[in-house]
């Protein structure tokens, strides 16, 4: 059995459904449900015995420890992370508890179960934290792309509380010996995800016949990474990955927001025609977000190079299976947009008109 933490949310839901397609090894899903994570998402594995879900919070040590003892990983896969910037920015408090103190938590309780292990079984455990490009800050139009090697310099709450959480996890290898692997992800998107990222908003906006809001003048730039791309990076490090390393997942899609908005607004002209005129007719530019990084890019080689990674999909391809995937699925929206959500949208929004 693996242990997943953030299991009902965007990246790890998609990784534990794409997970029992391939493999019959047990799941043991840990996540505290907070507005993010959605069993609804993992549906299709009711019923299913070789998926065990534990509503626990990685804060909770006491909980931790008791599920280390009954289950026994072999390995953790640790997606569990507030992960909105413009969250962050209204409330750094919960991104500091969980994305730090709740690795710290983690790893402390992940040393005690691996410690107790015997010889053969303490070699084979891993502890891969899934962390974000964001962590190394901004770039310029001319720099290099992110590598491995780029120095941390986060700009957010959220980037500076995953970056907090990738030193933990760096320092438990060092210090402890801990066999743990880290991935840094460009900009995921894909099925499932929260719809207060950038593509699903603009999806369900744009549908709702509501205003499309960009930031700025729209030239920020981002590194694009089809979700079950990522997942299946994650696979192959786990399996793979040299342990103490970290590795750079990318989608080698460096695009800026206007034209992803843009492509979005023609698919659905093509797929979903509004009775007249165009999707783009709803783009409407707003006051940007606070400190707001101007280009991420990474460069993802080293996976290519050592574990024969390359992601699979373009931005195209997955982009046309992404609003596919929300045209059908209008139920799942319905359900995830809660009155919490529309609060949290007109909080944001609002201030920026």
């Amino acid at each position: 059995m693996i242990l997943v933490t953030g299991g009902a949310g965007f990246i790890g839901a998609n990784f534990v459904l794409d997970w029992f397609r391939h493999s019959d090894e047990a799941i043991l899903n840990v996540d505290k449900l907070t507005y993010a994570g959605n069993l609804g998402t993992l549906k299709s594995l009711q019923g299913n015995s070789k998926h065990v879900f534990a509503r626990v919070d990685i804060c909770d040590r006491a909980a931790l420890d008791a599920l280390f003892a009954e289950h026994r990983p072999r390995a953790i896969v640790h997606f569990a992370a507030e992960s909105h910037v413009d969250r962050s920015i209204h409330g750094p408090v919960d991104f500091v508890q969980t994305n730090v103190i709740g690795t710290f938590v983690l790893l402390e309780a992940a040393r005690q179960h691996w410690s107790s292990l015997n010889d053969a079984d303490k070699a084979a455990f891993r502890f891969l934290h899934v962390s974000t490009d964001e962590v190394f800050g901004s770039l310029s139009a001319a720099d290099p792309q992110f590598s491995e090697t780029t120095p941390y310099a986060p700009n957010s709450p959220y980037s500076a509380s995953k970056a907090g959480s990738d030193h933990l996890v760096r320092a438990w290898h060092h210090t402890y010996g801990m066999p743990t692997l880290t991935t840094n992800c460009s900009n995921n998107y894909g099925p499932y995800q929260f719809p207060e990222k950038l593509i699903p908003l603009m999806i369900a906006n744009a549908l709702a016949g509501k205003p499309l809001p960009v930031y700025g003048d729209g030239q920020n730039v981002r590194d694009w990474l089809y979700v079950g791309d990522h997942c299946a990076a994650i696979c192959e490090v786990l399996a793979r990955g040299k342990v103490g390393e970290t590795y750079n997942v990318g989608g080698w899609n460096e695009k800026k927001n206007i034209e992803v908005v843009h492509t979005l607004c023609d698919l659905l002209d093509e797929l979903r025609p509004k009775a007249t005129g165009s999707y783009r007719d709803q783009i409407a530019y707003v006051k940007d977000r606070p400190g707001h990084d101007r280009r991420y890019a990474i460069d993802a080689r080293k996976l290519e190079r050592e574990l024969g990674w390359k992601p699979a999909e373009t931005f195209e391809t997955g982009l046309a299976k992404t609003v596919g995937w929300y045209l059908g699925n209008q139920a799942w929206v319905d359900e995830v947009a809660s009155g919490d959500y529309r609060n949290w949208v007109e909080t944001n929004y609002a201030q920026r008109a």
